[in-house]
């Protein structure tokens, strides 16, 4: 009889660890851009998930279904250290002196921030959340698990799940719009700040310095 995939887990099958990275590992990668606004932090995350998971191996449920969910709990794990070694490593550099302003490049990058602002817009309303309901919210909503896979994920009751999943919904509305206000005031600001410009609407710009050069 041939093993399940969490019985070959359990038993240490590097050809089984092969197999749940390929199945799993851009889901790990995308819960964790969605929880770090990082790309790069992103990845070490899911380095140090699969890590985790081949030490924690043998405790794999030998029943049940996907992988997926036990995955995503420990990267929520690897998650949680890493914004607690982010933190402890800010305020070290807090402590030493100023240095010298680099110069800024952000005019060269209009092409690319777009993306880059939306996902700090999302990651700011989503660190305003308590981190439970923030935990919640992106395993059930983003990574479509359901109550019982972020229960398991998590190791939590399904009611916990449920009503902290409720909260999450109802502050996110609100926190999203005013971020995404406050993105959209901050670029019209800078834009004016670079080009000694007020910002208005783009397409009569253009036409008003086509007129001039006539």
């Amino acid at each position: 009889m041939e093993k399940s995939i969490r019985a070959r887990v359990r038993a240490g099958d590097s050809v089984a660890f092969g197999e749940i990275f390929e199945d799993h590992a851009r889901a790990v990668y995308r819960h964790a851009v969605r929880m770090t606004g990082d790309w790069a932090v992103a990845e070490d995350v899911v380095s140090l998930t699969f890590l985790e998971a081949w030490r924690l191996r043998a405790r794999v449920d030998p029943e049940g279904e996907s992988l997926r969910p036990w995955l995503l709990g420990i990267a929520t794990n690897v998650i949680r250290n890493t914004r607690r070694a982010a933190r402890r490593h800010q305020k070290a550099l807090a402590k030493l002196p100023p240095r010298d302003v680099a110069p800024d490049f952000a005019a060269e990058l209009t092409g690319r921030i777009a993306d880059a602002e939306q996902l700090a817009a999302a990651k700011a309303a989503l660190e305003q959340l308590r981190p439970a309901e923030r935990e919640v919210f992106a395993l059930c909503v983003w990574e479509g698990l359901d109550h019982a896979a972020v229960a398991e994920a998590l190791g939590k009751p399904v009611g916990t799940v449920r009503s902290r999943l409720s909260r999450a919904r109802t502050r996110l509305r609100e926190l999203t719009a005013k971020e995404m206000a406050a993105t959209r005031s901050a670029r019209r600001v800078q834009r004016t700040d670079t080009d000694g410009q007020v910002t208005g609407d783009r397409e009569h710009v253009v036409r008003s310095t086509r007129e001039t050069i006539r």
